[in-house]
Parts: C-alpha cells; structure tokens; sequence
C-alpha cells in the first residue's frame, strides 16, 4: 500500500539559472585552462554530495535517536530543530521529518524536477535526478526498494512523499535496536544518506563495522 503526499505545484523545468550557467561556464573555463584537473572537480562533488551535507544529517537523525526531547521537536517542526543545531540555508527553508516504524517506510522523491534539502542531505544523487527514479517511486516503490536492497515484509505500508519548492523532506530511519544508549557521535556514523532518503534502511551495527 502506499500513499502519494503533496503533489506539485511548482515548475522547476525551466533551463537552469544565471547562476549555475556561469558555474558551469567558470567550470569548463577552469579545466581547458589546465588549472582544475576534471578528476579533482569529481573528488569536490564527491565530498559535498556523500559527506559534507549527509554528515549534518546525520547529526540531526542521531540527535533525535538520543534525546527524545528534540525527536518531538524535529517530528513537530522539522524546519526549527534543524536550524536549532546551524543547518540553515538555501534548499532548507521548509523541511519536514518523517519517521520510519515498524508499519511504516517512507521514501522521499521530487516528480518533477529535484527539490532537496541541501542543508543536511548535500548535494542530490544522479539517480535521484533521474526520470526513471522520479516516476517510479510513485508507481512502483516497492519494486524501486527492491532494487536498492530493500526487501520490506508485505504488511509494511510505503508512504510517498513528493517534495516541493515549498517543502522537502528527511526520512527519520529507524534506530538499530542494539544500538540504544550509544553516544550521538557514533550513532552520527550509522546513518546514510540513502537512509535519510528512504530508498535503504539503516543495517545492523556489525554489518558496518561498528562496536
């Protein structure tokens, strides 16, 4: 079963702005100049898009995992116990958190273009970009989990939340049980991005090496 949240309202198809042209245009600038090797750009993606932003993310998931104080606070006002702990930003004015459970898993996706919550989750993945992941999360979302190596039992309801200028989402993963009463610091080292947008859960503490 599943269930599609807030559908579009906006249209962000149009060609990209002044701004990403002239970050393109500088790019290949740089690189024909010889003084950016195009490997180093790929290393500087790399970063922002798997570390630097789900790194923040990270932050807030173990946060909320510790102290069930802020868990309250991030399920209630997403965008204000973010910001609580210094992720603000551009893409991260509006986000809401929602929490995976034992009935339930919520995957994240943009249908028409590729809001996301910079902020805590960096820069957005190819795939999630992509038209292939952006139709069929909404119609087949059991079968795109699937995919990524998420089997799910029957009875657990899949909820679709399709972000948007005006909101973008963060999926709150559900704690290893065996991890309960571990510091936020290694808590912070469990959690993925893929977690964060839905498409993985978060594996078992000794699948990833961990104490």
């Amino acid at each position: 079963m599943k269930d599609q949240e807030h559908p579009h309202e906006h249209d962000h198809t149009e060609p990209p702005g002044d701004l990403e042209l002239k970050v393109k245009a500088l790019e290949s600038l740089l690189v024909e100049k010889g003084l950016v090797v195009p490997a180093a750009l790929d290393v500087l993606i790399e970063t922002y898009e798997h570390k630097v932003g789900p790194r923040n993310g990270a932050q807030v998931v173990a946060k909320a995992w510790a102290q069930p104080e802020f868990k309250e606070w991030l399920l209630e006002d997403g965008t204000a116990a973010i910001a609580s702990l210094g992720y603000t930003g551009r893409q991260g004015e509006h986000i809401q958190v929602v929490e995976n459970t034992p009935m339930v898993h919520n995957l994240v996706v943009c249908t028409l273009c590729s809001c996301y919550p910079w902020p805590v989750l960096g820069l957005p993945p190819v795939w999630y970009k992509s038209a292939p992941y952006r139709s069929r999360a909404v119609s087949d979302p059991r079968g795109v989990l699937d995919e990524f190596g998420t089997i799910l039992d029957d009875h657990v309801q899949i909820r679709v939340w399709d972000s948007t200028s005006e909101m973008r989402y963060l999926v709150l993963p559900q704690q290893p049980s065996e991890t309960q009463g571990w510091p936020e610091e290694t808590l912070a080292g469990l959690v993925t991005r893929n977690a964060m947008i839905g498409v993985e859960k978060i594996p078992p503490p000794k699948a990833q090496g961990a104490p």
